[in-house]
């Protein structure tokens, strides 16, 4: 009866194949045909509690599938940041669709400023569907909590933050998106050492990727992750999946040579459908 994690999406905002690509890439995608964007489903059995972190463009298909693998019910929303691929899905909480009442929303206070001051997501709060939550530390059933990490990420709108799970015998990371690791005031193998699974940034393979200037998106690139961790012994290098995969990166292809080449290197791709007990 411990608590665990289901991976729910895998791919970066836009999802897999992405609205408007006409690149191999999302034309014939190879199978699995398509993928979700980046979401985690918390399950903890003991509370029946059911979390998700974000709440992404394709939220009712992620909720039918955590709810499929866990029974009904949603206990509230762990948010990493603002953009559109991590809290857009908030518009089904409204009347307008699933109505909920006071759902909390574990957030940091630009992101709950944000959400307070525009429309439609000020509707939510003043409706009373959503319940504003600010804290770096949650608790979300006897034995089961969520600590947040901060992370420098294109902070327009608000902060960045991953996502840290402690459950009664292991701990896990989500961290979907960050700018670059020599930036993060934290060490990666440090925080590496402190986990037991880890859901890594994999947006990009490499540059030149989207045949347009990478630049305005920051994002470490998985090819340098793997150079970074190799010094590592194999059994931190096993803990990392990468996570919110870009429609254009390579390694969404399980055959593909960047696969293998991630797979070659200790770690592996996250899997919709990937459960990790804590």
């Amino acid at each position: 009866m411990n608590p665990w994690l289901l991976v729910l999406g895998v791919a970066q905002d836009g999802g897999h194949p992405q609205p408007g690509c006409r690149l191999p890439c999302c034309v014939s995608p190879r199978p699995p045909a398509g993928h979700l964007p980046a979401c985690l489903g918390v399950v903890d059995p003991a509370s029946g509690g059911r979390w998700l972190v974000d709440a992404t463009p394709a939220l009712p298909r992620q909720l039918a599938a955590l709810e499929a693998a866990a029974g009904p019910g949603l206990d509230g929303i762990l948010l990493t940041h603002a953009h559109i691929g991590h809290y857009t899905g908030l518009v089904f909480l409204g009347r307008e669709a699933m109505s909920t009442r006071a759902l909390p929303l574990h957030t940091q206070p630009r992101m709950a400023a944000f959400l307070r001051a525009h429309a439609p997501w000020s509707q939510l709060v003043t409706l009373g569907n959503v319940e504003l939550r600010v804290a770096d530390e949650v608790a979300l059933a006897p034995g089961l909590s969520a600590r947040a990490l901060r992370l420098p990420h294109r902070d327009e709108l608000s902060e960045t933050v991953a996502w840290r799970f402690q459950g009664p015998r292991r701990s896990a990371l989500w961290l979907p998106d960050i700018d670059r690791w020599e930036d993060w005031t934290l060490r990666l193998e440090d925080v590496l050492a402190d986990v037991d699974v880890a859901f890594l940034d994999g947006t990009f393979w490499a540059d030149g990727e989207l045949g347009r200037d990478m630049s305005e998106i920051p994002h470490p690139r998985v090819r340098d992750t793997l150079a970074r961790l190799a010094p590592l012994p194999a059994s931190e290098r096993a803990k990392v999946h990468f996570v919110h995969l870009n429609h254009t990166n390579p390694a969404l292809d399980p055959d593909s040579p960047e696969a293998a080449a991630i797979r070659a290197a200790g770690c592996a791709v996250a899997e919709e459908g990937q459960r990790v007990d804590l």
